[in-house]
């Protein structure tokens, strides 16, 4: 049997699973390439016209039916199997103590969007709910000027977050801290970003099982999903610097955030995933009238 074979049926497999996906892939096909080329010990960006019609033995085959097999019987995402996940090219450790790393806010620090909002007294960031650490460490690796702060609730999540700091060796500039919400934090941060748990317990009630195998801490916002950005939205003033700003991802959640802030006045960011799921708002738009 050659790779392309031995990929194609693993896409088979999936799709005849009927796995869901959303974890740093899209389709059967794109994660039977992540899945296959990882049990083979071969780069994840391999050319795959190059290797098509590469040997793959029968030990090789089961290897990686056995892979696939653990991927639809266990329904976890493929990221909990190969504790390795990427974001805009760079490497993160993940495992089951931290949601799978998958942020719109990741694209808007890579391709500068939010850069116009910055300055150059843009010192202290805050990554809030900082999960595996990610956004901390791309916002690091953005500004290499600034220092900043992760912070979660969840010690399990943080646990996550230190290999990764380690893993880039940014022990000097990202400092993480345990923290319901902002409670912990008094700042001032100039900029504040927040992937929040903000899916609604409609969407909660329905998420695939692949979802459910994260922290539910992690995605569950209450009735409308807006149970924790109503909180920082209060408290969110107090710790920022006077032209500092917090950049959200609400997801799919648009609508349930209009009705909850129908007067907030925020700047909506193009994403891959639309105009209508990463916002920005200003300290001063945040501020009680």
């Amino acid at each position: 049997m050659h790779l392309n074979e031995l990929i194609a049926q693993a896409a088979e497999r999936l799709t005849h699973a009927q796995v869901a996906f959303g974890h740093g892939t899209q389709s059967a096909f794109d994660e039977a390439v992540w899945l296959v080329l990882w049990r083979l010990g071969l780069p994840l960006d391999t050319d795959l016209d190059e290797v098509a019609h590469q040997a793959v033995t029968p030990e090789q085959q089961a290897a990686c039916a056995a892979l696939i097999e653990e991927r639809i019987t266990t329904r976890k995402p493929a990221a909990y199997l190969t504790q390795e996940a990427w974001l805009q090219g760079v490497s993160f450790y993940i495992d089951e103590r931290a949601i799978v790393p998958r942020s719109l806010i990741a694209e808007v620090l890579a391709d500068g969007t939010i850069d116009a909002w910055l300055s150059d007294q843009t010192r202290q960031v805050l990554d809030l709910c900082t999960g595996n650490g990610s956004l901390a460490v791309l916002a690091a690796l953005a500004w290499p000027e600034v220092q900043v702060t992760g912070a979660d609730i969840s010690n399990d999540a943080l646990a996550v977050a230190a290999i990764n700091v380690e893993r880039h060796d940014l022990q000097e500039r990202v400092t993480l801290v345990h923290s319901d919400g902002l409670s912990a934090l008094p700042g001032p941060f100039d900029l504040i970003l927040c992937n929040p748990p903000y899916v609604c317990q409609a969407s909660m009630d329905t998420l695939p099982a692949e979802y459910r195998a994260e922290p539910e801490l992690a995605l569950a916002g209450g009735t409308d999903g807006m149970d924790f950005v109503r909180q920082l939205f209060k408290d969110a003033p107090s710790r920022m610097s006077e032209n500092a700003v917090l950049v959200l991802e609400i997801g799919n959640e648009v609508d349930h955030f209009i009705a909850a802030f129908p007067d907030l006045e925020v700047a909506w960011l193009d994403t891959s995933a639309g105009d209508d799921q990463v916002l920005l708002v200003t300290r001063e738009a945040l501020l009680p009238p």
